[in-house]
């Protein structure tokens, strides 16, 4: 095929083994340096049929299931300019290729922070994270991304620049554009940049440490959560599928270290620290990767299902979210029936299991979405062409 990028202004290249994307075939790299080349790229993919993957930092471009077919990968790490910080709001506007780290970094000059504890933070951008949606341990206090995300601005599959939110210039009428691509994995078009409410740095942190038997948890959690204390954060660790938990409290701001004092006596004893575990916060990055989500009142239960799979578990139990991963290799040919007995546990509790990470083909990646009609009929309405990410969802969306 004849370059179809010629004239639109853009660096192209052609992909190589080096990208992430070479493995699904894709044949282009293009390399946008503003919104208007992203507009531009998709117009170029859309007449031609070209199917998209927009990446950014590829921290999680392994999680999902592989697109369908790729044919152009769309780095965004040319858009790398926080473009607005309105310190005295409390907002910031930045460009989807923004490294997290280095936004924390720039706002924590001005004593602020966007409260999202983003995984592989020096890797990650700020498109990706909304795209992916991870929550972090203090989603708990602050909310996930979707919570903080006031305002976006999206390319959508034929080339259409559509913002939502904050400073609208042109909207998609009907539609909530910031929760939509929330978790969306480029399916529904390019996030191109983000507004995010932030906050205040907290001048004070501390954590309580506390090991203990993995059915105490469930009650001491819900006792901290319920604590006047008010935790940021109340995360657990497992790395032994029938071993202790190890059971982290973060308290932030006006007297950390007494309301922290307070919140040990309530997860019967272990010690006050300035620094957190070593595991706070940290996903693994195994080959297999499964997120489990659930209502807090189900923790025993999503505990002892993790177990009775031998899987080790980290993540929070009163945001009713965790990751778990194999603690040997599991074969390809055992894993289906791993992810089946795990979810036939979680779901009978409330909850619900979604394989982020696996090399295998014949896992049931997402299980059964009560909202797939909906999620389908959106797909239509803005990726009739399926050109953007195609497969990367529930359904094959």
């Amino acid at each position: 095929m004849a370059d179809p990028f010629s004239g639109a202004g853009v660096t192209v290249r052609a992909a190589g083994p080096e990208d992430p994307a070479h493995r699904w075939g894709a044949r282009w790299v293009a390399l946008p340096e503003t919104v208007e080349q992203v507009a531009a790229v998709l117009r170029a993919c859309a007449a031609a049929g070209l199917a998209v993957v927009p990446a950014g930092g590829g921290t999680k471009l392994h999680w999902g299931p592989p697109p369908e077919r790729c044919d152009v990968l769309l780095g965004l790490g040319r858009l790398d300019a926080v473009l607005e910080h309105a310190a005295g709001d409390l907002v910031v506007r930045a460009q989807a290729g923004v490294r997290t780290a280095a936004l924390a970094a720039a706002l924590a000059a001005r004593g602020q922070e966007l409260a999202l504890d983003v995984p592989f933070a020096e890797e990650a951008t700020v498109g990706g994270t909304v795209a992916a949606a991870l929550p972090g341990p203090r989603a708990f206090r602050y909310g996930t991304a979707r919570d903080l995300l006031i305002g976006v601005t999206v390319v959508l599959a034929d080339g259409t620049i559509a913002r939502s939110g904050g400073k609208v210039v042109k909207n998609v009428a009907g539609y909530d554009l910031g929760k939509l691509f929330t978790g969306s994995y480029g399916t529904l078009g390019v996030i191109a940049e983000a507004t995010f409410r932030l906050h205040p740095l907290p001048g004070e942190r501390r954590w309580v440490v506390a090991v203990m038997p993995a059915d105490d948890v469930p009650g001491v959690a819900a006792a901290l959560a319920a604590a006047q204390a008010e935790p940021s954060a109340v995360e657990v660790d497992r790395p032994e599928p029938g071993g202790p938990v190890t059971l982290a409290v973060l308290v932030e701001g006006t007297a950390a270290r007494a309301r922290a004092e307070a919140l040990r006596d309530l997860a019967g004893g272990g010690a006050v620290t300035g620094e957190p575990p070593s595991w706070w916060g940290v996903v693994p990055r195994g080959e297999v990767l499964v997120e489990v989500r659930f209502p807090a009142a189900a923790a025993g239960a999503v505990l002892r299902a993790a177990a009775g799979c031998g899987l080790s578990l980290r993540g929070s139990v009163v945001a009713g979210r965790v990751l778990l991963e194999p603690g040997a290799p599991v074969a390809g040919d055992a894993l289906p029936g791993l992810v089946s007995g795990l979810r036939e546990r979680v779901e009978a509790a409330g909850g619900r299991v979604n394989v982020l990470a696996a090399p295998y083909a014949g896992v049931d990646r997402w299980g059964r979405v009560s909202a797939l009609p909906l999620m389908r009929r959106v797909k239509e309405r803005f990726d009739p062409g399926r050109t953007m990410s195609p497969g990367r969802l529930a359904g094959g969306l």
